[in-house]
């Protein structure tokens, strides 16, 4: 099975490319318009100690500000030799690339197995800040319309992960077993039922029994 992306990977090479650039992390966010206080050691955990990811937004502007592309900053991890083949049904491995669908595809049948994971053709791909061994079940899915405004819009690309644990206040994609694909906030699980809050306030929130749910993955980041 290939290795998880870790959080701690991902702010060890921030914390490199500050010191490639004679910063201190705080520098490096001042340098790209940021609070000073967006790589603070204290960020990086959420109050409960769950682990932060640095935001999409926050990720892109230190890449600009510093002049650096997304192999660059790739180079920042340690180098991992990738597996010698990929699990039996999933998409194939790609260096610092990962599947892209466009949202409104994924409801049609053939792009997922039972799992939420990526399986099957008709995938494009979409660089991903990560080395060659990149997660079994993270993939992208590209938001189409206005329906989840003001969060995401039109174009905005969102980083999921399958096999991800859920929680309550993570944002997250579900398909129904009727073939629906919703991105929204989970506000409560139990063994029977989940309940979702909208992305978009206009809309309610939806309450599922888990048999009419196909599978729940975790929107990791969304670029925009």
């Amino acid at each position: 099975m290939l290795e998880k992306l870790t959080h701690g990977e991902i702010w060890s090479a921030i914390d490199r490319l500050a010191e490639r650039h004679k910063l201190t992390p705080s520098g490096l966010a001042r340098k790209a318009g940021l609070d000073p206080t967006t790589f603070n050691k204290s960020k990086r955990r959420a109050a409960d100690g769950r682990e932060r990811w640095p935001s999409m937004e926050s990720f892109a502007k230190i890449l600009a500000a510093t002049n650096t592309s997304m192999s660059d900053f790739i180079g920042e991890m340690p180098a991992v030799e990738p597996p010698a083949r990929a699990p039996v049904g999933a998409f194939p491995p790609q260096p610092s690339t990962i599947p892209l669908l466009g949202l409104a595809r994924a409801g049609t049948g053939g792009f997922f197995d039972d799992g939420g994971f990526p399986v099957g053709q008709g995938w494009d791909e979409v660089d991903f800040p990560a080395p060659a061994r990149t997660a079994q079940g993270i993939y992208a899915l590209e938001v189409q319309g206005d329906s989840m405004l003001p969060l995401y819009r039109d174009g905005d690309v969102l980083i999921v992960e399958a096999s991800a644990d859920t929680r309550k206040g993570d944002r997250v994609v579900v398909r129904t077993r009727d073939g629906e694909v919703l991105a929204k906030v989970l506000v409560r699980r139990t063994t029977r039922q989940i309940e979702l809050m909208s992305i978009n306030p206009d809309h309610e929130n939806i309450v599922f029994d888990l048999s009419e749910v196909e599978w729940i993955a975790r929107i990791l980041w969304a670029s925009q």
